[in-house]
């Protein structure tokens, strides 16, 4: 489900207009964030919400065994790393690997092949992976005590502001928030309108706008012959995905503002730097930290 659809407004109109009831009730809070988000993400295809449910008890379990074993806290965390990154591996990289496997035998007098899969890549895979082992990365430094409740653990593995494009954000950060039923105030709506509009405004307006021009080229079948004009689509493109992504995160920042809740700064004009270090340190901010 996507923020500029009719469904997410539905959906959000819904959400907003039961929240100041069920806030006030931490597993009621907490139930109804759950559901809302795994209809959200289950709109796009519900099976799956088994692997953020898999993910997810990977890390609230090995959170629980780092602070009950301490002597074997390495163990608990390099399970937690190999079960997120192993299944995000499998996504992304599996037909990769089969290919070109299979390509490299080819030459060779051996007849072996494997299977070639080519597996749907689940949205928001990589931000809500790199969240929930946040999550216990956390636990075994010990920024952060592991929660004994699964229902505030999954709310925030799979809230749905943050879910699908980012940004992502520390277990240590949200966790507290979320234990909480603080009231939104009058400030937190004006400036969580704000970042809504502003990020509608960079991704429908902006980016839409871009992304239509630029697929057109890229896509042309004869395609121009002319270096200003690739210069130009290049610079299109650039802006293209700078407001696509941050819109969202924008878009995300507003809506958690309403929750009563804040998501830190993703995207700090990565354009204006002056190196590369220092673009990187302003793109996706919430990744690189």
């Amino acid at each position: 489900m996507r923020f500029n659809s009719l469904v997410f407004l539905l959906l959000g109109s819904f959400f907003f207009l039961f929240w100041p009831f069920v806030n006030k009730r931490q597993n009621l809070r907490w139930i109804f964030i759950i559901i809302t988000s795994a209809v959200f993400y289950g709109w796009w295809d519900w099976r799956f919400l088994f692997l953020i449910a898999a993910s997810g008890s990977i890390d609230f379990f090995a959170a629980l065994g780092i602070k009950r074993w301490q002597n074997h806290k390495k163990l608990f965390l390099i399970l937690s790393i190999i079960g997120n990154l192993g299944s995000l591996g499998i996504f992304k990289f599996l037909f990769f690997f089969t290919s070109n496997f299979n390509y490299f035998f080819s030459f060779l007098p051996i007849h072996f092949s494997l299977t070639v899969l080519q597996l749907t890549l689940p949205v928001g895979i990589s931000f809500y992976t790199f969240q929930s082992m946040s999550y216990t990365i956390d636990v075994y430094r010990g920024n952060l005590k592991p929660t004994t409740n699964p229902l505030h653990f999954f709310s925030y593995i799979i809230m749905f502001p943050q879910l699908v494009a980012g940004p992502i954000i520390r277990a240590s950060d949200l966790l507290p928030q979320l234990a909480t039923g603080t009231p939104v105030t009058e400030e937190n709506r004006y400036k969580g309108l704000t970042l809504i509009i502003h990020g509608y405004f960079k991704k429908v307006v902006i980016a839409d706008t871009l992304g239509y021009a630029v697929n057109i080229a890229f896509g042309a079948n004869n395609p121009v012959e002319s270096s200003p004009f690739w210069i130009m689509i290049i610079i299109m493109f650039a802006f293209q995905i700078y407001c696509d992504f941050s819109g969202y995160s924008d878009i995300a920042g507003g809506l958690a503002k309403w929750m009563g809740y804040d998501f830190s700064l993703n995207f700090n004009h990565p354009y204006i730097s002056r190196s590369l270090r220092e673009f990187w340190s302003r793109w996706h901010i919430s990744l690189s930290t």
